[in-house]
């Protein structure tokens, strides 16, 4: 340490003296005359900016040997995995078949005004996304207990018969199901709406919307049903099913 302190302020007999009278303190006995002496001043601030230097050099190699390891990663093609976020779900409706009714059957068993279950959802386009919640066939699982917002909004279209008259539509409902380790599923939410369409036109639309706060358990499954696949799928802004986990 000594040959440092020479090599950086050569020839100077006053910090040589300061470690000197350094050298002859004894353990115990009081700094008084190393704080009052000059000499040892001005080598308490040589020190200082040599561990300053010192500590700038070490950080300075760490973060260079940090964004190495991340460039050779990203050049491997492996990817820093990055945190969880927040369980959460959007999905858009895909085009279903009536047909695809009796396999409602599988979702267990439905209300009668309620009894299609919505069995294609769009899970991975610009307008959807999952994270850290399952899906599959249909069904929302969740991975993770706690407090979930589920929603659900489906946008009915019905078309008039060709001698132009509208089909008979008493009722427009749509279901949101709450399936558990029970054997049969459970009605969370369910809209309803009655509507009288004009003559002239030539579909008659409507849109449904609920949504409502939740304890889930992790395994719970979610899925919508309704009274009739007769929905417009051509909008994915205007169908789609939802659930977000709150911390509360």
């Amino acid at each position: 340490f000594v040959f440092q302190l020479k090599a950086q302020a050569p020839g100077s007999a006053e910090e040589l003296r300061c470690l000197q009278v350094l050298n002859r303190q004894q353990e115990g006995s009081s700094l008084e005359e190393l704080i009052s002496n000059q000499s040892c001043l001005k080598l308490a601030n040589t020190i200082k900016a040599y561990v300053a230097t010192v500590t700038e050099n070490v950080i300075r190699r760490s973060a260079v040997k940090e964004a190495r390891r991340s460039y050779s990663n990203a050049s491997e093609g492996q990817v820093p995995p990055k945190t969880a976020g927040k369980p959460s779900a959007h999905l858009t409706l895909r085009p279903q078949s009536l047909a695809q009714g009796g396999n409602s059957k599988r979702f267990g068993n439905l209300s009668q005004s309620c009894r299609h279950a919505i069995a294609r959802w769009e899970d991975s386009t610009i307008h959807s996304h999952l994270q850290n919640i399952t899906y599959r066939d249909g069904r929302l699982r969740v991975n993770q207990a706690g407090k979930y917002y589920v929603y659900s909004q489906i946008y009915f279209r019905y078309p008039s018969d060709r001698a132009g008259a509208r089909v008979s539509v008493p009722q427009l409902v749509q279901c949101i199901n709450w399936k558990t380790s029970y054997s049969q599923p459970i009605l969370l939410l369910k809209g309803v709406g009655t509507k009288c369409w004009a003559p002239e036109a030539d579909y008659g639309l409507h849109a449904l919307y609920q949504g409502g706060l939740f304890e889930l358990k992790a395994g719970d499954e979610l899925f919508v049903s309704v009274s009739s696949l007769a929905i417009d799928y051509n909008d994915a802004a205007a169908s789609y099913f939802g659930a977000f986990r709150l911390d509360l």
